[in-house]
């Protein structure tokens, strides 16, 4: 009985280690059903990126019409980028690492209000693009809402013009996989996620800008960009 209960042991230790170190990026879409908080709460637990670490530099793509949809999405009524306070700090210090080589980040969007969310999924319906919901690039619960997510590019530090990543922002095609580019392409994507992945961020695999961030108690934000 001792010796199966070790053999028992052993095996749960095993398992755990496999969970440990076989972990499995988080997903953009498709969150669990976590409750909205208030604005009260979002003001507690969001940071303005640009007041951790000024030198990042901010595009809010979603709060213009330079976006997939052609418009302003709701909530975006600023463009201000804000994360959880945990996922800032770990911005910062991958943009820190990034300076030492001459390249700093560019923020396409990071919180998203559920609102926001919620119309793109009406859009994609309205236009006949479910197969964006079915893919995997749209979903009415985004890890974005959670402050955890943030879409991100390189620039060179001397000229502020963007590095060529392969795909434009947002191209919802295989192309845009992290893993799909050769040569030069897929060098500028190793180093945007070698540095954000030394500082905790996880790769969404169909999106080479898409990383997110895990923090404790995870909930929803709808609270207006200003």
């Amino acid at each position: 009985m001792q010796f199966k209960a070790l053999q028992t042991a052993l095996l749960v230790v095993s398992l755990g280690a496999c969970f440990q170190f076989h972990k499995t990026p988080p997903q953009p879409v498709n969150t669990p059903e976590l409750p909205i908080v208030s604005d009260a709460a979002a003001d507690s637990l969001l940071v303005d990126v640009q007041r951790v670490d000024s030198s990042v530099i901010v595009d809010l793509r979603y709060a213009t019409a330079n976006n997939f949809t052609g418009a302003p999405l709701p909530g975006y009524e600023g463009k201000h980028a804000y994360l959880r306070d945990e996922a800032a700090a770990a911005l910062a210090l991958a943009n820190e690492d990034l300076h030492r080589d001459g390249y700093g980040l560019k923020i396409f969007d990071a919180y998203r209000p559920v609102r926001a969310s919620e119309a793109m999924v009406a859009w994609a319906q309205r236009t006949n693009r479910t197969d964006l919901l079915r893919d995997g690039y749209i979903a009415a619960r985004s890890r974005h809402n959670l402050g955890v997510a943030v879409d991100v590019t390189l620039v060179h530090l001397a000229s502020g013009n963007e590095i060529p990543m392969g795909t434009p922002f947002d191209t919802f095609s295989a192309a845009a996989h992290t893993a799909n580019a050769r040569g030069g392409f897929a060098e500028n994507r190793k180093r945007l996620k070698t540095a954000l992945e030394r500082h905790g961020f996880l790769n969404y695999e169909k999106e080479w800008w898409h990383f997110s961030y895990d923090v404790e108690n995870p909930v929803r934000f709808d609270r207006i960009i200003h």
